[in-house]
């Protein structure tokens, strides 16, 4: 399977969408550093965030997105930026035009191994016509890949007479509940739908493929990953978290909207674990009275707050009508309100920050056990309700906020009295200070993972000799 130069040749192919993109990209710069030639292959306007390798030897091969035909916006070539389920089924579909250019790059370079994203089904037919191997990349956890595959297998929430009734995942460590209404649309519904029959097809694609690479470490979900792979039967490699590939001063994804410099500046004022940080990720969009909610909760709470925002300030009006009449002045030096991107993985990992509210993403609740801080829990769509049972049930650093409903972009509509009282428990007193160790003990493990000898490092080795 080697190339003519003996080296091995991986193609990787990551979903138009950050939360898959960041983590890609930190995957094929771990490859590269053990000596594996790496080409991501990609579109236009997804190429400045790729090229940010820093040093890393890493190709990039341009593939056109066809927005237009598929009738989306025109430039549109990353779904985080649309709203309408009609145009996200749009960019799905579109994501199937993708397959020709692959497949021509796929025999101009050929390559030993493509790695991509679950997203694209139709990947593992394209890797067995060119007689390479497919690795397949999800971006979630053992435990909800497997909580996944479980549900669907014994269809627990058919079994419950009503939405808000708790069923156990069959079959799962740790007496796991659920109800109907956590659980993702396409399962819950009965009718099947476009997106639900592209998920079937999502998941037969990645049966048949070689193989799943998981941004993971064994010590964080041991009973989970060998679940996963002795009674599933899937083949997986453990090699996260992923994050940790990249220098401390480096920053990933968009460019921050705050200067980096001045949030540090600020953060460097406060006492060790002072500070909460509050970040939904990049699809979460919650209305103007959720949001009010979050503000004044937070002011209750009388925490030291970094807020990450979706909203551009409309200079032409003085107050904004999400938050509270003053809110920033009256927050001035106990609080920053960061709209757009921010650094996550620098802020998380600065000794101010002692919690983190997090929509439970599964790359923020990585980085967050990372970083080593306890989090309060506020899912709202996918894999997100799984996360939070692994963070709060299984691994006790965190608190739910009361978040009851799988519901798309908007959020639960969680009262001020729930986000202040879930903010206080995460960050002050003994249970906090309890959580914090566990947290504390869960980030050393993590960076000992990726180090020599460690579980993911060892086990990205074993991937590459598997490979070779």
């Amino acid at each position: 399977m080697g190339s003519k130069s003996g080296q091995l040749h991986i193609f990787f192919f990551p979903f138009l969408a950050h939360g898959h993109l960041i983590p890609t990209i930190d995957i094929a710069k771990l490859f590269t550093a053990r000596g594996v030639k790496a080409t991501i292959v990609t579109t236009p306007r997804n190429v400045p965030l790729v090229s940010k390798t820093h040093g890393m030897k890493i190709d990039i091969l341009i593939i056109k997105f066809p927005a237009v035909e598929a009738g989306l916006p025109q430039g549109c070539e990353n779904i985080d930026s649309l709203n309408s389920p009609e145009m996200v089924s749009n960019f799905i579909k579109a994501t199937k035009m993708l397959q020709q250019p692959l497949e021509q790059l796929l025999q101009d370079y050929n390559p030993n191994c493509l790695f991509a994203d679950s997203f694209f089904p139709w990947a593992t037919d394209v890797a067995s016509k060119f007689g390479i191997p497919r690795l397949v990349f999800n971006g979630n956890s053992f435990f909800s890949m497997f909580a996944h595959y479980t549900i669907r297998l014994y269809e627990p929430h058919k079994k419950v007479f009503s939405d808000s009734e708790t069923f156990v995942i069959p079959n799962f460590p740790g007496e796991i509940k659920l109800t109907r209404m956590q659980l993702p649309d396409y399962i819950q519904q009965e009718v099947e739908t476009d997106f639900s029959k592209f998920l079937k097809e999502v998941m037969e694609s990645e049966l048949r493929s070689y193989g799943f690479v998981v941004n993971s470490f064994y010590e964080l979900e041991p009973n989970y990953a060998d679940h996963f792979r002795k009674v599933l039967g899937r083949k997986a490699w453990h090699i996260g978290p992923v994050s940790l590939c990249n220098k401390d001063t480096e920053h990933r994804g968009k460019e921050a909207s705050i200067d980096e410099h001045e949030c540090f500046k600020w953060l460097s004022t406060k006492k060790p674990n002072s500070v909460v940080y509050i970040c939904f990720g990049s699809i979460a969009n919650f209305s103007n009275s959720q949001l009010l909610e979050i503000a004044m909760g937070l002011e209750a709470s009388g925490q030291q707050f970094i807020w990450v925002v979706r909203k551009v300030k409309n200079d032409e009006k003085e107050e904004e009508d999400w938050l509270p009449k003053g809110f920033e002045k009256s927050m001035e030096g106990k609080g920053l309100i960061i709209r757009g991107w921010a650094p996550q993985v620098l802020i998380l990992d600065h000794e101010a920050v002692g919690g983190f509210v997090t929509h439970c993403g599964w790359n923020s609740t990585l980085e967050g056990v990372t970083a080593g801080v306890p989090m309060v829990t506020w899912p709202m769509i996918a894999d997100q309700f799984y996360n939070e049972k692994l963070v709060t049930q299984v691994l006790g650093i965190g608190i739910g906020v009361g978040a009851q409903t799988c519901s798309k972009v908007e959020g639960d509509s969680i009262k001020s009295e729930a986000i202040e009282k879930a903010v206080r428990r995460i960050m002050v007193g003994e249970e906090a200070e309890e959580m914090r160790g566990k947290a504390k003990a869960l980030g050393e493990m993590a960076r000992r993972a990726v180090e020599e000898g460690g579980s993911s490092y060892s086990d990205l080795n074993a991937l590459i000799e598997e490979l070779r």
